[in-house]
């Protein structure tokens, strides 16, 4: 099995919110790896507080091994594209790139705590810059948050995927 679609992006895109609208759409299941690494091993800030990144990304890298088999949608981490492997392995799925314009994402900021993003929006920035390239290289198919409804991307994506089926 492999997923309907797999969504990327950066932190505070919606990456999650649209995902779960997207699976319903389509009547398939939904999985967040980030809530699995949290699931297994607790809240992510407390993860780079106690083990750092590096173990964050081996358990980051883990749940998205298993999420890959699920025949449903899937939503990854922000930063779970840093991976070599995942991008290998996101190379011959349907890939939705989730972005955002800084100053919608700058009020979802405040109700986090991101261990990447401590300087907030200018952090975000930096953080998105660097990983363009490889957003850009694995997508399909972009959409952009701020543009519309999460509920009219959803629509608007599942009917894509039903014509990629």
């Amino acid at each position: 099995m492999t997923p309907r679609a797999v969504l990327i992006g950066p932190p505070a895109a919606g990456k999650t919110r649209l995902g779960k609208r997207i699976a319903r759409r389509l009547g398939v299941g939904f999985v967040d790896t980030d809530s699995r690494v949290v699931a297994d091993h607790g809240p992510i800030p407390a993860i780079f507080k106690r083990f750092g990144e590096p173990q964050f990304r081996e358990w980051e890298r883990a749940a998205v091994v298993e999420a890959l088999t699920t025949d449903g949608v899937v939503s990854l981490g922000g930063g779970a594209i840093v991976d070599d492997a995942t991008q290998r392995d996101l190379e011959n799925l349907t890939v939705i790139l989730v972005t955002a314009s800084p100053e919608k994402v700058a009020p979802r900021l405040l109700l986090g705590n991101r261990p990447l993003l401590a300087d907030g929006i200018e952090s975000w920035k930096r953080l998105v810059a660097a990983r363009q390239p490889i957003y850009d290289r694995l997508a399909d198919i972009v959409v952009d948050t701020g543009l519309a409804t999460m509920d009219s991307i959803a629509d608007d994506v599942a009917a894509q995927l039903r014509l990629r089926t």
